[in-house]
């Protein structure tokens, strides 16, 4: 629909912009989208996480940290939605396993 293309769209804008604070919003808002609409993230994972892995891998810890605490409690409410990103997951959370800031391995 209309509305579930201009949450996306907002969405990617959110997770891509230049601004850490902006991109912590996008993972808050990603983790809302999978409580009030797992199925629209559901249907379009592929295309939300190409946006999203990279925030698993950001330079700002701040953002790297929100975003590995976003990705714990998506896993829960996604599940077998994950199966095509599961190894990118994979191998972006085992990269963050050798932090050696405390909270991203942690998170």
């Amino acid at each position: 629909t209309v509305e579930e293309t201009e949450q996306l769209m907002e969405l990617d804008k959110l997770l891509t912009s230049k601004d850490f604070r902006t991109r912590m919003e996008g993972t808050v808002l990603l983790l809302d989208h999978c409580k009030s609409s797992p199925q629209l993230i559901s249907t379009n994972i592929v295309q939300i996480f190409d946006v999203f892995m990279p925030r698993l891998q950001d330079y700002n810890k701040k953002v790297r940290q929100k975003a590995l605490e976003v990705l714990a409690l998506m896993i829960s409410m996604l599940r077998g939605a994950l199966n095509p990103v599961l190894i990118s997951v994979v191998a972006a959370v085992t990269e963050n396993l050798n932090s050696k800031k405390l909270g991203i391995h942690a998170a």
